[in-house]
């Protein structure tokens, strides 16, 4: 799951379901859309939502792969 912050006077944060995701755009606030087809205004510009989506696969892959007994890569 990743974090993000709804825009508002809240700012309250929540998780989303990375494998939901469908698209994340600005116009000029960044909208995030869930395949089923509900849309959170979020703080995070769509570069930090795709940088933190990206992040948990790659965390996801390699407990997978150490999980396996397999090498990770490092991709930093």
């Amino acid at each position: 799951m990743i974090e993000l912050h709804r825009l508002g006077r809240s700012r309250e944060a929540f998780l989303v379901n990375p494998d939901l995701v469908q698209h994340v755009e600005a116009a000029p606030d960044t909208s995030v859309t869930l395949t089923t087809g509900t849309r959170y205004l979020v703080e995070e510009t769509p570069a930090e939502v795709t940088a933190a989506i990206r992040a948990w696969r790659v965390t996801i892959l390699a407990e997978g792969l150490a999980a396996a007994g397999r090498p990770t890569i490092s991709l930093a």
